[in-house]
C-alpha cells in the first residue's frame, strides 16, 4: 500500500455531504453530542397519520 498514497488520501473523505439533505433541514433541534436529529411536533403528526393509513 505504499506505493499508492494518493489513493489512501481520497479514501479517507467522505463521499456523500448529509447537511444539505432534505431530511436534515425537518429536525427542529438536534442533540448536542450524537448529533441526533429530534422531529418536530408536525413531523411526528405526520408519521403517525402516515402510519395510521397504512395499516391493515
Amino acid at each position: 500500500m505504499a506505493n499508492n498514497k494518493k489513493k489512501e488520501t481520497f479514501m479517507a473523505n467522505p463521499v456523500e455531504k448529509h447537511t444539505t439533505a432534505a431530511w436534515d433541514s425537518r429536525f427542529e433541534t438536534k442533540k448536542p453530542v450524537s448529533n441526533v436529529g429530534i422531529p418536530g411536533e408536525l413531523e411526528v403528526r405526520n408519521a403517525k397519520e402516515y402510519v395510521d393509513s397504512n395499516e391493515k
